[in-house]
């Protein structure tokens, strides 16, 4: 019978867990690679060809509440350029994979 440790080792060392791991970890710094391009290339190039306009700050105010939909507009605005970003990496990944498939096999083992 296994103790718990040990089939905890056995969980925590299995490839698929490692590989999750690095996948989550890796994912993370994507994340932030494309927030900056986002963020510090496309609004700004965005805020340029719009003059500046600042959704952020429309809102309907009925009593009480305040129903912001400007900053609704800025997160489907930012959404849609992050959508669009990753698009542009993974095409390119899928160019540079197509030249050189043995450069993009991933080797578990």
């Amino acid at each position: 019978m296994k103790t718990m440790i040990e089939e905890f080792k056995a969980f925590a060392l299995k490839g698929n867990a490692i590989e999750l791991a690095v996948g989550v970890v890796i994912g993370t710094a994507f994340g932030k690679i494309v927030s900056s391009l986002v963020d510090d290339i496309f609004m700004p190039v965005l805020g340029l060809i719009i003059n500046r306009v600042d959704f952020s700050t429309l809102a309907i105010t009925i009593g009480d509440a305040s129903v912001r939909y400007g900053m609704f507009i800025n997160n489907a605005v930012n959404f849609t350029l992050v959508a669009f970003a990753m698009f542009l990496v993974i095409k390119q990944v899928n160019r540079l994979c197509a030249k050189d498939p043995a450069a993009c096999a991933v080797d578990t083992k």
